[in-house]
């Protein structure tokens, strides 16, 4: 008997007149849906309804992807009703290379032979009020674009450029875990922000991908390239510590990296190290996920830390602005002491200019120690612990 396959419901956006759009699917399934998770038969506002304690009393539990096919995976598809807090004692995981990994996949499509998705969400997550507009949206990939967590997908626009020649791909970090939204690694998330700015001689320019995003409707086609990248998957090692610094959409490899920590079930990964998110934003309105990430946080105290910066809203004890690097200096000792653990990873993804700030602050404090930053850094770079995507 057909089940509606399981499907991921984001919260609302602050603003009653935030845009929703969604397209519920059906897929037969060997098996039916536990009756704590969310399902839905048709297209309808009740969609978008977060569902706290259906959607996250429990994890989802996902089988490897690597030599199943997605149908397959869906067999064990359940969510438990409740979650179990005891924690295995931490074991020495030997250091192998993230980047050696068998498994991981890159440039399965390529501009002259691209995949075509098709969009079934896009929903606004930031309020009305936020500075710009900032969009989740899920695409199909009906399994043939095995990804892992912190890969990006390359996204081709329709139409030509100003030299009539056909556009470019734009990169966009991916904001799902491996086995996406619904669980059943046939979909692919971005979160991704509408560009739009006043140039020179006052004219108002649209970001040419961002806006055919943000506008795509459900149902409606884009041309997908990828996977690539291998600088931000997500270390082996489940007892590592694993810090997280994003400036706005830069949160989308991090979204997935702490799904797979906190909302899934996996055979061969459970997480029991500590994983701490820092996300800078402008406005509280602008949080991306805060729900989410809450959540994880009262379910999982004891492995998981957030700190928001609110530039325009939050100031440290110096009345200075509270941008991510700012929050990070109140941590800054204790910051500096897990840097210099071997199992300690720091992931930066977002606005460029932030590194600048968080090298400030580790300078000063590796010259108290006797370091060198720029030289510890390399050290780190090389051992994979400084992972940097910006731009």
């Amino acid at each position: 008997m057909a089940s509606m396959s399981a499907i991921a419901v984001l919260p609302a956006a602050s603003s009653s007149s935030s845009q929703h759009h969604l397209i519920a699917f059906a897929s037969a399934a060997p098996c039916g849906l536990p009756v704590d998770r969310p399902q839905f038969s048709s297209e309808s506002s009740a969609l978008l309804t977060f569902q706290k304690h259906a959607f996250y009393g429990g994890r989802i539990a996902c089988s490897s992807f690597v030599g199943k096919s997605a149908a397959s995976c869906r067999k064990n598809l359940f969510v438990r009703a409740t979650v179990s807090t005891e924690q295995a004692a931490p074991a020495k995981v030997e250091k192998i290379s993230k980047k050696d990994d068998e498994g991981v996949q890159v440039n399965i499509f390529k501009p002259k032979n691209p995949y075509t998705g098709r969009c079934l969400l896009n929903t606004k997550i930031v309020g009305d009020d936020a500075p710009g507009e900032t969009w989740h949206m899920v695409f199909t990939t009906e399994g043939k674009i095995p990804y892992r967590e912190g890969q990006s997908i390359g996204v081709i626009p329709p139409g030509t450029d100003a030299n009539g020649k056909p556009q470019k791909l734009r990169l966009y970090s991916i904001a799902s875990s491996a086995p996406g939204d619904f669980g059943d690694y046939k979909t692919v998330s971005l979160c991704v922000k509408r560009l739009v700015y006043i140039n020179d001689k006052g004219e108002e320019v649209k970001g040419v991908c961002s806006n055919f995003l943000c506008d795509l409707k459900p149902g409606g086609e884009l041309s997908i390239t990828g996977p690539v990248g291998k600088e931000m998957l997500m270390p082996k090692d489940p007892n590592a510590t694993v810090i997280m610094l994003g400036t706005g959409t830069g949160i989308a490899p991090f979204r997935g990296f702490l799904w797979r920590m906190f909302f899934e079930q996996h055979d061969d990964y459970k997480f029991n190290g500590l994983a701490w998110l820092f996300l800078g934003v402008p406005t509280s309105s602008s949080l991306l996920y805060k729900e989410e990430f809450e959540k994880m946080k009262e379910k999982h105290p004891e492995n998981f830390r957030l700190d928001f910066a609110v530039s325009r809203e939050q100031t440290n004890a110096k009345g200075e602005k509270m941008y991510i690097q700012t929050r990070m200096a109140e941590y800054a000792e204790e910051l500096w002491e897990l840097l210099k653990k071997d199992n300690t990873y720091v992931y930066m993804c977002g606005l460029k200019g932030m590194e600048k700030g968080i090298d400030d602050i580790m300078t000063s404090l590796a010259e108290k120690d006797g370091y060198v930053w720029s030289d510890y850094k390399k050290q780190l770079k090389k051992s994979e612990q400084w992972n940097v995507e910006v731009y």
